[in-house]
């Protein structure tokens, strides 16, 4: 399994904590040991899991929306975006839970023309507010078809740590990893009013593969 590159010092840490928690509970506990290093190592193996990077065959899109993110998609809703757009759009967000890839990837192909890290809150990822007072980094693409799409990584009440790779002028490409976010957050997606959403609450995506709006040309 290949693991992601933001995976280093977590294991490292991880694999500390397990040897000497595991080495104090054999020399304590004895045969009793097995009660603490059973649960240590299900926990120590989910770390791994979190890190995971999946083989995706990524296609090239033009008018496609695709999922940022693996997760569930929480809200659809029209909104004032006020950080770039300063306008109305319609917002998808997809909540991703800590078992899910926390791989960020461009929703829109095109020329990334904002990026901006906001410090903040830690409130739950699910909640409406967290889009403007959690912790945060915000990018706008100019997509292929000629709009301005604004997404934004948001970190949740365990998340603590948000990555962006991008730059402004930067190629985006649909479905190609431009961040990380470590241990449950959640990714909001900003398109023009009149662009065709296909997915609805409730959606489990598939960051990189699920169309989830399309946009007109």
């Amino acid at each position: 399994m290949k693991l992601h590159k933001e995976s280093k010092g977590t294991i490292t840490v991880a694999t500390i904590i397990f040897v000497i928690i595991g080495a104090l509970a054999i020399y304590y506990l004895k045969m009793w040991s097995l009660l603490i290093i059973l649960p240590l190592l299900i926990i120590y193996s989910l770390v791994f899991w979190f890190f995971r990077v999946p083989n995706r065959n990524i296609l090239d899109h033009k008018e496609n929306v695709i999922a940022p993110v693996d997760g569930k998609v929480v809200m659809i809703k029209e909104v004032e975006e006020t950080e770039f757009l300063k306008e109305k759009a319609i917002q998808v967000s997809i909540f991703m839970s800590p078992l899910n890839v926390h791989i960020c990837r461009y929703p829109v192909s095109g020329n990334v023309i904002y990026k901006k890290y906001h410090p903040g809150k830690y409130l739950v990822a699910w909640h409406e507010k967290s889009s403007t007072e959690n912790e945060r980094t915000t990018v706008a693409v100019e997509s292929l078809t000629n709009h301005k799409v604004v997404f934004r990584q948001i970190a949740g009440y365990v998340a603590r740590r948000i990555v962006f790779y991008c730059n402004e002028g930067d190629d985006a490409k649909a479905g190609h990893e431009f961040g990380f976010i470590k241990f449950g957050s959640r990714m909001d997606v900003f398109l023009p009013l009149d662009t065709e959403i296909t997915c609805k609450i409730g959606d489990i995506t598939k960051g990189g593969i699920d169309v989830i709006a399309r946009m007109k040309d």
